[in-house]
């Protein structure tokens, strides 16, 4: 059932990775496009800024769900350094519902304004508002899939506990070394099983 829902989440998150990393590229055309007409031709552009700005929020937003999958989120790594090994899940697992909380509000608050705004066109383009505040609970949407696999991974074992790329891994190895080297006295004297330094 997990190994189901993490391969639904992956297809899932790469989709939404897919879908910023083509939000990026349209708004960065259209800001040189902006630019373009405005410094070049003297003949700024009415709508260009407008989609940039559209196109932006929609990358922010599913981009989130694949840095909450990866752990790459800004985290206290200082949390992490203080408390114990062995209490290191029940701390993800307090920031997971944190995260859960934030998304699900991000999620009720976004369909209220993207409701609401539904009636309004965005300035130089006849296009509703709310397809650009619909990114929010889209994306958002994304993000508590995402998160709840991360978590899912973790307390399965598939994955470690704690941020990824940070300076924890780091420092919880070479705390661990010199009691590896005390539990394996070969690894001291250069001696293995069943030989002897020359």
């Amino acid at each position: 059932m997990l190994a189901a829902f993490l391969r639904f989440e992956h297809q899932l998150t790469r989709l939404a990775m897919a879908i910023a990393i083509v939000m990026l590229v349209i708004s960065v055309t259209l800001s040189f496009y902006q630019v373009l007409t405005r410094f070049v031709f003297n003949a700024p552009s009415t709508w260009t800024e407008v989609a940039s700005r559209a196109s932006m929020i929609w990358c922010v937003f599913m981009a989130a769900a694949a840095t909450f999958r990866g752990g790459y989120m800004m985290a206290v790594e200082a949390i992490y350094k203080v408390v114990p090994t062995r209490f290191a899940l029940w701390l993800e697992t307090a920031i997971v519902l944190c995260c859960l909380l934030v998304l699900g509000v991000l999620i009720y608050f976004g369909i209220l304004m993207t409701g609401r705004v539904s009636n309004q066109t965005m300035s130089g383009m006849n296009i509703p508002m709310s397809y650009a505040y619909a990114a929010i609970p889209t994306g958002s949407a994304f993000a508590i899939v995402a998160v709840l696999a991360r978590i899912g991974a973790q307390l399965s074992g598939r994955e470690s506990v704690g941020p990824d790329n940070s300076e924890v891994s780091l420092e919880v190895e070479l705390q661990e070394m010199p009691q590896a080297q005390h539990d394996n006295p070969d690894s001291k004297t250069g001696t293995g099983r069943g030989g002897t330094r020359s």
